[in-house]
């Protein structure tokens, strides 16, 4: 269960299949109706024990399917009562073993570094693709974002040493907050398809790698021209009357400006 970026994390009083055990003191009786990962007694255990992964399937492994191992490593008791609140966490009905819907997950968020990737030889045309008709650049999320991850982050891989294949490579406990697709540029006739290898273009002409984790590990430029700072990169960097269209010649406003609606 390795990257599950923007569906993996899920809220404090969730309950169902991913919604943990968690063992709270409530009016002085322990609470087995509730899983939490930042349990004490779950946070301290290994991913892997949990959530073992066997192939290199997108979708993540989930506890109990065996005997309901391994919670019954901890919660025998528990388990062999089927009528033990603990049975609630996963089935609408313990009796006939019918089970409640996976429910989204929000109490997981993800660290990543460009950096460290680039510099293990990882381009940003691994990662992100042209969507919207090349307006902008895809972010991996959701089980799309496992699919992409695990072909790196294989079931079994490995990097100086270290185990990288485990949840606890990519995630942190604490509230998940998803990287925007929505960037003012694009609302500016913007598209990276026509800033792409075919001006002679890089991603790093943009776009620079600071170091650090997500999600502001990587800059991008100002989405002005006109009235761009000159100390920071923007459109105006090149679109400057000398490296793309100048002087003043208004037939070209339109390369940027599009819409009905858009005027002098």
């Amino acid at each position: 269960m390795l990257l599950a970026l923007s569906w993996f994390g899920h809220t404090a009083s969730a309950s169902g299949p991913n919604a943990e055990p968690f063992v709270r003191e409530q009016e002085g009786a322990k609470d087995f109706s509730q899983f939490h990962h930042d349990n004490p007694n779950h946070s301290r255990l290994p991913c892997l024990l949990c959530h073992r992964r066997e192939d290199n399937s997108a979708k993540p492994t989930l506890p109990g399917k065996g005997g309901h191992t391994p919670c019954t490593g901890c919660h025998q008791q528990q388990f062999n009562n089927s009528a033990s609140p603990i049975c609630l966490i996963c089935h609408t009905d313990p009796q006939s073993g019918a089970m409640k819907p996976f429910p989204p997950l929000r109490s997981f968020n993800v660290k990543f570094a460009h950096a460290q990737h680039t510099a293990l030889g990882a381009s940003c045309s691994t990662c992100h693709q042209a969507n919207r008709n090349g307006v902008a650049l895809s972010i991996p999320s959701r089980l799309n974002a496992h699919t992409v991850c695990f072909s790196c982050h294989t079931e079994k891989a490995e990097s100086n040493g270290r185990n990288i294949a485990s949840c606890a490579t990519c995630h942190v406990p604490g509230s998940f907050k998803r990287s925007s697709q929505g960037s003012v540029a694009f609302r500016m006739g913007f598209s990276h398809r026509k800033h792409d290898s075919s001006e002679n273009l890089r991603c790093t002409e943009c776009h620079k790698v600071r170091g650090g984790t997500s999600p502001n590990d990587v800059s991008s430029p100002v989405a002005l021209n006109h009235h761009a700072s000159w100390r920071v990169t923007s459109c105006k960097s090149c679109h400057n009357g000398k490296k793309a269209f100048g002087g003043d010649d208004f037939s070209v406003c339109t390369r940027c400006h599009t819409g009905a609606r858009w005027r002098f």
